[in-house]
């Protein structure tokens, strides 16, 4: 009886829990979107938590994403239910994205928790959006995939590579000694934001990303392909497949998010040159998951770590650079001789025995 009870799916609490008044309530209101019978007999219930929003613009294309995502829920037998949660984009809030971060965590956390979902795919994109969607699934702690939104394709302007985030610092400096007209600030905005996806320096919110890669919680080499990359439909709608089984599996995040986890983050965060703001969101991360996690540990974990990839703002290359060059997976293989290797992904597999071959399986290197 207690492993036919385990078996359970959480949604059926809210279709099918034995009291016909109640089921009667749940089901009938879905109906008036013209769901058809079968959406209420036992498939996996898949919410799709949706950061889109027009005025975070490194967001602006998840709607899109979503519609990939329902594919995939769909061909591998679950239902997929989209929901919008707390968009924070860092460009046009005041005074910062900061002080929403868990706000929208709570949003993601309540949303999740008061709905009949047995699995959850979070599309992220800019820098607090992940790491706040991320903490609310923690608190809840089902199966989860992570669709990072993927990075702009790089900026360029008059033969230089223009990093979205770091240029503007230079503006002042190009007017005062280099007699850069309106005119030029007005081609080298429009040159510095080409196409959909979020910054593509190594930001924050190429970092998260990463960051969220690295902890095992997408699908290899989900953190770099370019937003407007084809191959990001592709790994959106596999992410849509593969929550379905995750929910079959009941891997929940708890499995994913270990200690060992953690501390490959850091190793691997260390080793792309990532944003300092990851320290803040990897912290409350694991705060929320129950990982201990100390501020000295990012020292003795990632300051022995080698810089292996020249990204801006302090490096030479961008986002899609890094990956034409292979993206994540190729630094996770070149940094195994420090990883856990053994450390639990998405996939059902170990971080690094696992990765590189599924990353060439796909057609993405």
């Amino acid at each position: 009886m207690e492993k036919d009870k385990q078996k359970r799916l959480r949604s059926e609490d809210w279709f099918n829990p034995g009291d016909p008044k109640s089921a009667f309530i749940h089901r009938s209101w879905l109906r008036n979107q013209g769901y058809p019978n079968d959406y209420f007999n036992g498939r996996p219930v898949i919410g799709i938590c949706n950061t889109w929003s027009e005025l975070t613009p490194c967001n602006g294309h998840l709607r899109d994403f979503a519609e990939f995502v329902k594919k995939g829920v769909l061909e591998a037998g679950g239902v997929p239910y989209e929901f919008p949660v707390t968009s924070m984009g860092e460009i046009l809030m005041r005074p910062t994205a900061m002080l929403f971060r868990n706000l929208a965590s709570m949003d993601t956390e309540e949303s999740i928790r008061a709905n009949p979902l047995d699995g959850v795919v979070l599309l992220t994109g800019c820098d607090k959006t992940t790491p706040s969607t991320v903490m609310g699934a923690c608190s809840v702690d089902l199966p989860t995939i992570v669709v990072p939104g993927g990075p702009m394709l790089n900026g360029k302007y008059k033969g230089e590579r223009i990093g979205s985030g770091t240029f503007v610092w230079t503006l002042k400096d190009k007017i005062k000694n280099e007699g850069f007209t309106p005119e030029d600030q007005i081609e080298a905005e429009i040159c510095s934001a080409r196409s959909a996806g979020h910054c593509m320096t190594m930001g924050t919110a190429s970092t998260m990303a990463c960051m969220v890669e690295s902890l095992g919680l997408t699908l290899p080499g989900a953190a770099a392909i370019p937003a407007v990359d084809s191959r990001k439909k592709v790994m959106a709608q596999l992410s849509g497949r593969r929550i379905v089984e995750m929910v079959k599996e009941d891997l929940r995040l708890s499995k994913i998010l270990t200690r060992e986890a953690f501390e490959n983050a850091i190793k691997l965060n260390a080793a792309i040159g990532g944003s300092t703001n990851f320290i803040i969101h990897l912290q409350a991360i694991a705060g929320r998951i129950g990982v201990p996690l100390n501020l000295k540990e990012f020292d003795t974990l990632g300051s022995k770590m080698p810089l292996l990839v020249n990204l801006m703002p302090s490096g030479k290359f961008l986002m899609e650079d890094f990956f034409d060059a292979g993206g994540l997976p190729v630094v996770i293989n070149q940094m195994k001789a420090h990883l856990h290797n053994d450390a639990l992904t998405v996939n059902g597999k170990p971080i690094v025995l696992y990765y590189m071959a599924i990353y060439v399986k796909m057609g993405l290197l």
